[in-house]
């Protein structure tokens, strides 16, 4: 069993950084469940 097996995460990205897409793609096949994801601009 995994750290992220049956987990709920929500992602929030950055514009000029990361963005939620990218990191939604890391964790797939960790068993975690993507409940919410966004890119943010954070000026």
């Amino acid at each position: 069993m995994g750290f992220y097996d049956n987990k709920k995460v929500i992602i929030v990205g950055d514009r000029d950084g990361i963005p939620g897409p990218a990191i939604e793609e890391c964790l797939k096949g960790t068993g975690a469940e993507v409940v919410f994801s966004s890119t943010e601009c954070f000026v």
